[in-house]
């Protein structure tokens, strides 16, 4: 497997081989039009991106020449240099040098001794800046000798193409049908004991393995690509805010999937304006508490087994859990008497909900109506999950945990009443087997004591099937056997305890929308079909943790 380094190093070079072929096609032009503005701009623009992106990959004598060759053409733009003969022998002589050095990248054996004279060329036409040959002062032009064995254009063409990112979609939308027919046309081998068919039928599976990975790897990008953009916008917040702000970037280079990169990309902004808005206190009121005038965020992102953790922290003022409570009880979301007994992560949960706020004033960046529920919801979206940490007066962590891919998702599968049902892996936390009688029934609704925490717990062969209005949530005596499968779920700070009949396995499912009429019934995110050709109900985690909030 190819290292990132070496990656990047590729895609520069494809890149850069394309940005010559531009240039040398821009510098034609130009010498029949000397005076198009247009041109002048792209050749301008052409040249700044491939410093940029040569200093950055450390290709040094690249990003210089292209610096040099920027100048002379800042300066033909400008009407500071003319576009004459002498000059353009040497500007087309320096695009040359360039696609040469590009294509040598890798050529242990190319030296750039015919250089010298063509790099003090591009220094006189630079300080002598009026397009006449220059004087003694300078230094005459000289003629460079040696042809160069590029141009003599060895014509490639690039190893890079850019594909649109709806033909990707499609592209994996395929790979989750023929994911689909793979389970099943291995499940039907194993039935009829066929070792020709059991053989190929594992052949299609390591195939079906590397295609999928190998589409979801063409559709990954670097956090980077959005990331890079804070450092300004931060900055921006900041000056509006009146505060000072140091921001620091760890992790660009770990990649995600290109789409869930895009729908996070206003989750993120809305993370960072609530850091710098309500998180970080004003440098006054900082120094009074010890603190250093300037705040400080951290944008992060790891990757974690299949998943990317991307991270937001702030060593702000913290959130306050009384006024949380206290908005919670203003807000009617909760009495004061449940209020009271909710654990931390709980009342912290609470953020998240739809219309909650404790802004106080409405600033360019704030207070507006918009709450933290908009960037749960899109996560939610994308079958992720986002937790927040926070310690009064220290500071606050907000944790985005998102999937590396939509269209595929890792679940697990259990049977409830004779059917199938499955779970996305990223809200399940554990699996416990219980015996009834550590289960307590407490009102409506049965809890038990799970790893030093008080879990509600949903038997949900009830919650499925039962007819409306009869359910018995809070009766354990319905409860088949001693034994009890407990899912563990979480969602949003939350933990849920899901009784199920039977746990089967942990597979990759696609997951299909549901069609009318069960597509508006809540619990349901979806539908899949396993190799078996059984239909699969895909569990809806975060409306059925909605549907049991306050029911503790």
């Amino acid at each position: 497997m190819k290292s990132r380094e070496q990656e990047y190093k590729e895609i520069f070079i494809a890149e850069a081989l394309e940005y010559y072929d531009a240039l040398s096609r821009h510098i034609s032009e130009l010498e029949k039009a000397p005076k198009d503005e247009k041109i002048l701009a792209e050749i301008f623009r052409l040249l700044h991106n491939l410093k940029a992106n040569a200093k950055a990959i450390g290709f040094i004598n690249i990003s210089d020449v292209s610096h040099k060759l920027e100048t002379a053409f800042g300066l033909i733009r400008n009407k500071e240099l003319a576009f004459s003969d002498n000059v353009v022998n040497v500007l087309f002589d320096g695009i040359d040098l360039l696609g040469e050095m590009i294509t040598n990248i890798d050529n242990p054996n190319y030296k750039e001794t015919s250089n010298e004279v063509l790099l003090r060329n591009l220094d006189v036409i630079i300080e002598s800046a009026d397009g006449a040959m220059p004087t003694a002062e300078n230094g005459p032009l000289e003629v460079t000798k040696v042809q160069r064995e590029f141009t003599a254009k060895n014509l490639s063409l690039s190893e890079l193409i850019y594909i649109q990112i709806k033909k990707l979609d499609h592209m994996m939308n395929l790979v989750g049908e023929l994911i689909i027919d793979r389970d099943r046309i291995l499940s039907i081998s194993k039935d009829l004991d066929n070792p020709d068919l059991i053989s190929v039928s594992s052949h299609l599976y390591r195939i079906t393995d590397e295609l999928q990975f190998s589409v979801m790897d063409a559709r990954l990008v670097n956090v980077g690509s959005l990331f890079n953009k804070f450092p300004r916008i931060v900055r921006d917040i900041a000056v509006a805010e009146n505060k000072q702000i140091h921001l620091d970037i760890t992790g660009q280079d770990i990649q995600i999937d290109r789409n869930i990169l895009q729908i996070i990309t206003d989750s993120l902004l809305h993370l960072m304006r609530n850091a710098i808005t309500h998180g970080i206190e004003n440098p006054e009121v900082r120094t009074k508490k010890g603190k250093p005038a300037s705040g400080n965020v951290w944008l992060s992102a790891q990757n974690d087994r299949d998943m990317v953790n991307i991270k937001l922290r702030d060593d702000g003022k913290g959130i306050d859990l009384n006024e949380i409570k206290s908005a919670i009880v203003r807000q009617n979301y909760l009495s004061a008497d449940v209020v009271k007994d909710l654990r931390d992560n709980e009342v912290l949960s609470y953020i998240f909900e739809p219309g909650f706020s404790l802004a106080k004033e409405i600033t360019e960046f704030s207070g507006r109506g918009v709450g933290l529920d908009v960037v749960k919801n899109a996560i939610d979206s994308i079958g992720g999950r986002v937790h927040v940490d926070s310690q009064q007066g220290k500071g606050t962590t907000f944790t985005m945990h998102l999937p590396t891919s939509i269209a595929v998702k890792g679940a697990l599968l259990f049977e409830v009443a004779g059917g199938f049902f499955a779970i996305p892996l990223m809200h399940t936390d554990s699996v416990v087997s219980l015996p009834k009688n550590r289960l307590h029934e407490v009102g409506d609704m049965l809890v038990a004591d799970i790893m030093n925490e008080t879990i509600s717990i949903v038997y949900l062969d009830e919650l499925l099937n039962a007819p409306e209005g009869m359910m018995q949530l809070g009766n354990k005596n319905i409860l088949k056997g001693d034994e009890q499968n407990i899912i563990i779920v979480t969602y949003n700070n939350r933990k849920l305890g899901l009784i199920v009949d039977k746990l089967l396995r942990q597979q990759d499912i696609v997951i299909k929308p549901l069609n009318k009429p069960v597509d508006n019934i809540d619990i349901y995110g979806g539908v899949t079909l396993l190799g078996t050709g059984k239909v699969c109900l895909v569990l809806d985690v975060p409306a059925i943790t909605r549907y049991f909030i306050g029911k503790r």
